[in-house]
């Protein structure tokens, strides 16, 4: 009897202790599969002290079990770390064998935590439990790709706002009316309708609040949106409007206790400027259970939303609808397509202000980690809603995403923006943040630098520069003493305040100044899909009033043949003189050629026109250029040429700095100073008098009106 008892008693506690651990184990499993995932927590780590390893297999596996229901609570309320811990001990108990996802999510969570390697090891874990699941293999990728993306850091400047941000959820902004300077957005912060918190997340329920721009251009601190039935004891959030901000599309999520209820969309119109009427839900869904959320529309018929409905590729995917208005009814949901849709989840749609560019969210593409925010293209008509496709779908990079889960962007302009982001923020903690998102100018400038045409060593002060842009712009300055002048930022501008030289802008360059020949053709430059910073530079020239020197042309003495020999190429200086008449389409040119003043005087002044119509011949009939642009005269030896001497070196061309500098005029009794002293430069200085110059007639040539050249300049004059 006494064994008996005994046994008895024993069995009675293995029995109340089986019930123990049961209630506990379903408890947990009631709280997880009606997403209740805060309250599962402490559940599942109550169920999971409740089991005793020495139970036996089956014990181990339920031990696994609520392990692993631990850390998917964990991991769905954001708390990464600790969601990591507790799939360690999952994997610790071979849970996996049972639920390889163990492998999949904790790589998700290594990811979140930046530990890339691991994070790789566990992917490639599930992979040999589950080939060829898209999941793992994104998740490869991005332990691998983020190295790439933080290299290749966009330029995007990212801002919390602190200002409308508390220490607890702030999500998905929208704008809500036309000036946007009202932005709408979902937050758990003290003063929303319901005193509860949401058993999915523990956070209070959230509402629909409002914060509006001041004159300083700072959001004020938010209110609750007005109207009635809007915000209530569930959680509202993620705004739509149409494009004449008169509807108003939002997500509700109602929570009942031991229920799965799935989220829905309402849909409000405008009760004047300030206040929404009753909403009324959208019937979009077949079972309550199931979720759509997270609208998108443009024009208030056509709605993009989120959904794990069935028919997808897996977890929620985005999904559309458009409105008849004969039978007042939203059509059955059509789903975007693997385009769009991947085996993760795709939540959190946007277009921006053109409707022509969808931004969402997914964690089911290769990215940073985590959500992150892709952008796809429109495809068509854009004013065309009856079936728009998209495509492209490409990641926002670094730094709009993050390791953590980045969502809900909103254009403010082509440069500004907002998003959510759960990166840790500036109150060190990881809560869902609202933050501003600033894509800089590019940086240019202009610097210009004038110098005399045919001698860029004489630096041009004072000459007027007149810029005018595309855009409207125009602004004129002087150049230096250096002949330059320079332009960036406007003054009083900030970092990223006012600039002369700004994106998807030409400009045309025009100097002038007396005593110089007007270039009436200018330069240009453009910044036109120019996506990097860029200092302009641009050279240009004036055409004194006075001779211009030509690159040197030679003849055999007595002679007017173009020479060519080991120290010059006399046809190719011409080119100097072809490319001055391409870039000043106006200018009507003399070219004089000059002889020394050996020989008589009506010698060399037949010798001096040939020579002129040597060059004339080239340019006209090798070269092309339009016989009536130029004017062929010889000038015999009447003027001698003018040169400059330094530390007893002769200079053709004047130097920029006349110091210690001699100027010469080659006369006849100049050189034959040197006729017996010193035969070499008695041989040099008559050669540098045998030349030809170029002399500007005019600079408004027309070929319309031209008169026709003389054809005389086409023959030589018999010589002697």
């Amino acid at each position: 009897m006494k064994l008996k008892f005994i046994l008895s008693i024993a069995l009675l506690c293995v029995f109340s202790f089986a019930q123990a651990q049961n209630k506990h184990v379903e408890k947990a499993r009631l709280a997880f599969i009606s997403e209740q995932y805060w309250e599962g927590i402490e559940l599942g780590k109550k169920a999971f002290a409740s089991i005793s390893r020495k139970g036996g297999k089956r014990a181990l596996k339920l031990k696994g079990e609520m392990a692993y229901l631990t850390a998917e609570c964990l991991r769905l309320t954001e708390q990464y770390k600790e969601a990591n811990e507790w799939y360690e001990r999952a994997e610790l108990l071979d849970y996996q064998e049972h639920e390889p996802k163990i492998y999949l999510h904790n790589g998700d969570m290594l990811v979140m935590m930046s530990e890339f390697e691991k994070a790789k090891e566990n992917y490639e874990e599930y992979l040999k439990l589950v080939p060829g699941d898209p999941r793992a293999k994104a998740g490869i990728e991005t332990s691998t790709l983020h190295k790439k993306f933080v290299a290749e850091k966009t330029r995007h400047i990212i801002e919390n706002q602190s200002k409308i941000n508390q220490k607890v959820f702030d999500m998905a902004p929208m704008f809500g009316d036309r000036k946007m300077d009202k932005m709408y957005y979902g937050s758990s912060r003290e003063g929303s309708t319901g005193n509860d918190k949401d058993p999915r997340s523990g956070e209070p329920f959230m509402d629909i609040w409002i914060t509006e721009l001041d004159k300083n251009e700072e959001w004020t601190e938010p209110y609750l949106v007005v109207g009635e039935g809007i915000n209530t004891v569930d959680n509202e959030g993620t705004v739509a409007f149409d494009r004449r901000f008169k509807q108003m599309f939002f997500t509700r999520c109602p929570v009942m206790k031991k229920q799965n209820l799935g989220c829905d969309i309402w849909v409000s119109e405008a009760k004047g400027k300030t206040e929404w009427k009753e909403p009324v839900k959208l019937e979009l869904k077949t079972h309550d259970s199931i979720s759509v959320g997270h609208p998108c529309t443009y024009d208030g018929k056509y709605l993009i939303f989120a959904s794990d409905m069935p028919g997808g590729f897996g977890g929620r995917d985005l999904w559309y609808t458009k409105y008849d208005r004969k039978t007042e009814s939203w059509s059955t949901p059509v789903n975007m397509g693997p385009e769009i849709n991947t085996a993760g989840n795709e939540l959190f749609p946007t277009l921006d202000k053109d409707g022509k560019d969808l931004y969402f969210a997914t964690d089911g593409r290769p990215g940073v980690g985590g959500l992150d925010i892709f952008k796809a293209s429109r495809v068509g008509d854009p004013e065309n809603w009856d079936d728009p496709t998209w495509e492209n779908p490409t990641n926002m990079g670094v730094p709009i995403n993050s390791t953590s889960n980045d969502y809900a962007l909103v254009e403010y302009d082509y440069r500004n923006g907002y998003f959510t982001s759960e990166r840790k923020s500036i109150n060190g903690e990881y809560n869902p943040d609202i933050y501003k998102y600033t894509i800089p100018p590019f940086i240019y400038d202009l610097k210009v630098n004038v110098t005399e045409l045919g001698n860029p060593d004489i630096k041009i002060e004072d000459v007027n520069v007149v810029v005018t842009g595309t855009d409207g712009s125009k602004w004129e300055g002087y150049t230096d003493d250096m002949g330059s002048v320079f332009w960036d930022r406007k003054p009083a501008a900030d970092q990223f305040g006012e600039r002369y030289i700004n994106e998807n802008v030409s400009y045309k360059i025009n100097i002038s100044k007396e005593g110089y020949h007007e270039d009436k053709n200018g330069s240009d430059f453009t910044t036109e899909g120019l996506e990097y910073n860029q200092n302009f530079v641009m050279d240009m020239a004036l055409l004194p009033k006075k001779p211009i020197r030509l690159p040197e042309v030679r003849y055999p003495l007595d002679d007017w043949t173009l020479l060519v020999d080991s120290t010059i190429n006399s046809p190719d200086s011409l080119i100097f003189v072809y490319n001055l008449l391409e870039e000043y389409p106006g200018m009507v040119l003399e070219l004089s050629s000059h002889t020394d003043s050996r020989g008589s005087n009506k010698r060399n002044q037949k010798l001096s026109e040939n020579r002129a119509r040597a060059c004339y011949i080239y340019l006209v009939d090798s070269m092309g250029v339009d016989p009536r642009r130029i004017v062929p005269v010889g000038k015999g030896e009447n003027e001698p040429r003018t040169v400059w001497m330094r530390d007893g070196e002769y200079l053709a061309k004047q130097p920029a700095d006349m110091n210690n500098v001699e100027e010469i005029i080659l006369t006849e009794t100049y050189i034959n100073q040197f006729k017996r002293s010193d035969v070499q430069k008695f041989k040099m200085l008559h050669q540098l008098n045998r030349r030809t110059e170029g002399r500007v007639i005019s600079m408004d040539f027309d070929p319309e009106t031209a008169e026709e050249a003389d054809p005389k300049y086409l023959k030589y004059l018999p010589y002697p």
